[in-house]
Order: structure tokens, then C-alpha cells, then sequence
């Protein structure tokens, strides 16, 4: 008999408990970021902002809470890009040709991710100008 070829990723998260769930978690987390980083460009520009602007913001915040508040609404838009990104894989995934939902679908994620940017644009100009 031959042996066993599941792998780590084919084993279901929820077949583990503990620390191993946790590590396995972790696992997906950063596999989900690598395939976010080589597939979207937007995200690429977006932690290139993040990283160029966060520590900017510790820099020229004057307290904790200003701080806290600046770096979270430029993680905001990495959250919000990467939630993008697997609503178009989805839809890119299910959808063949055309259809209306599709687009509805890819624009509101896409204007999710221009509201977050509008926040980092609003968070950052009420706090530091």
C-alpha cells in the first residue's frame, strides 16, 4: 500500500487543535499575504506605502493614541486590499464570461478599498496638519 500523500495543507485546519491549529493558521495567513504580494500590484503599492509611512507615523505622532491611530488606518487599507483581492479571485474562480454580479461584486470591493484610502487621507490630515 502506498504510503499517505497528504501534505500540511491538505490536512483541514479545524482536524487541529491547540498550537498546531494556531501554527497552521499562521501558515495560511502568510501564504495568503505571499500570493496577495505576486499577484496584485495595488497591494505591492499599498505596503510599499505602509512601509515608507508607518514609521513616519511614529515619528510624527505626538502620542501613543495619534500613533496607534495613524499606523492602523494604513493597515486598514491592507486588510481591506487583501479582502479585495479574494472577492476577485472568488468571483474570477466561479464567474466565466460576463455577468452583472461579477461586476458589482469586483467594484464594491474595489470602492471598499477607495474608502480605506480616503480614511488614511482623512486620519492622517486631521492628526498631523
Amino acid at each position: 500500500m502506498p504510503e499517505s500523500t497528504n501534505t500540511d495543507s491538505q490536512i483541514s485546519p479545524r482536524s487541529r487543535t491547540g498550537i498546531a491549529r494556531l501554527i497552521a493558521a499562521t501558515r495560511y495567513s502568510i501564504a495568503g499575504i505571499a500570493a496577495a504580494f505576486k499577484s496584485e500590484e495595488a497591494f505591492r503599492l499599498e505596503l510599499l506605502g505602509f512601509l515608507i509611512l508607518a514609521p513616519l507615523a511614529v515619528w510624527m505622532g505626538e502620542t501613543n493614541i495619534e500613533i496607534v491611530l495613524l499606523v492602523c488606518a494604513l493597515l486598514l487599507v491592507l486588510i481591506v486590499e487583501l479582502l479585495n483581492t479574494a472577492i476577485e479571485a472568488l468571483v474570477d474562480r466561479f464567474g466565466e464570461g460576463y455577468h452583472e454580479l461579477s461586476r458589482i461584486a469586483k467594484d464594491t470591493g474595489s470602492a471598499a478599498v477607495g474608502i480605506s484610502l480616503l480614511l488614511v487621507i482623512f486620519t492622517w490630515g486631521m492628526l498631523l496638519f
